[in-house]
């Protein structure tokens, strides 16, 4: 038996562990005073918000300190395939399908971009259409791309268009806002999650306001360096501070990231004044209950581990 704290993905509470043989147990309630304590904070696996499965080698997620992955662009195809596998693993899975991009947009042109992982839209009827066979097929989100430094954009009518098919399928928006305005526009346009913490510029203290009133910003904030870097630490500062619901994200896939949590992102956060409690609700912990636990010494992600036996141990 030992007391310990644990964060029940809101708060921090005062809990107890035990253990038999069928393994380690997590009461909530308080240990009785004699009780050894267990150093650290125990959360559940933690989740990361945007993964490209298909260009990451996903069996090592089973050792890896997560325990859900959302796919932000893959051939929906080969990402429900990952999907059953990862359950098998007890990963929780959700996914968004392709990319839906303009004609002749990013990421269409990028040789990385797997076959199927891209859908150019052509008109409203196009984006029902293909809406509509995701949907069917599974997906969570739809992830759109408005990324104008690199080729076209979806116009608004036709961004409306997902917009309003999705909500159908009672599906919400994730956007890929790239370019000067574009994260402004996506939110105007009724997107409901940025894929990645704006880092083109830096936003007016009025556009964070309405950023924080109408989307969610999934960090990636690793992935940048220089000017881009700085752009998106300041804006992501200033997003928590004023309440904005900010979850981590790693762009696992672009670049040699790796196939677990990605200590440079929680690093970066940290510059950005994410940390303590906020820092663990942004990395969005499994209930404890379902499966594996995470230690973490000092309340520190970097340093978490998975629980074993052997922690209990006298």
């Amino acid at each position: 038996m030992r007391a310990v704290t644990y964060f029940d993905g809101a708060v921090l509470r005062e809990g107890t562990l035990t253990k038999d043989a069928k393994g380690i147990t997590l009461l909530h309630s308080p240990a009785p005073q004699h009780a050894k304590r267990l150093d650290g904070v125990l959360t559940g696996l933690f989740s990361d918000h945007h993964v490209h499965l298909q260009l990451i080698d996903p069996s090592a997620l089973a050792s890896s300190r997560l325990g859900r992955v959302i796919d932000l662009g893959a051939n929906v195809d080969v990402v429900r395939d990952y999907d059953l596998a990862l359950e098998n693993d007890g990963i929780e899975c959700e996914y968004a399908g392709p990319f839906l991009t303009a004609v002749g947009g990013y990421p269409a042109d990028r040789d990385w971009a797997p076959e199927g992982a891209v859908h150019q839209v052509q008109d409203a009827a196009d984006a029902a259409t293909v809406i509509g066979a995701l949907a069917a097929a599974g997906v969570s989100w739809i992830k759109v791309v408005g990324n104008s430094d690199a080729g076209p954009v979806l116009d608004d009518e036709l961004f409306r268009a997902v917009v309003r098919e999705a909500a159908e399928h009672r599906l919400p928006v994730v956007a890929h806002a790239e370019g000067a305005g574009q994260a402004q526009r996506v939110a105007h346009l009724g997107a409901s999650r940025l894929a990645h913490a704006p880092f083109t510029e830096r936003l007016t203290d009025d556009e964070i306001a309405v950023q924080v009133a109408s989307v969610s910003w999934v960090s990636t904030m690793a992935i940048h360096e220089g000017e881009a870097y700085a752009h998106v630490v300041d804006n992501v500062r200033r997003f928590a501070a004023a309440g904005g619901d900010l979850v981590y994200g790693s762009d696992m896939g672009n670049g040699p990231t790796p196939v677990d949590l990605r200590d440079a992102e929680i690093e970066a956060l940290r510059e950005a004044g994410v940390d303590g409690v906020a820092l663990l609700t942004a990395l969005a912990p499994l209930e404890i209950g379902s499966g594996d636990l995470l230690l973490l010494p000092d309340g520190d992600p970097v340093r978490s581990r998975r629980l074993t036996i052997a922690d209990l141990e006298d």
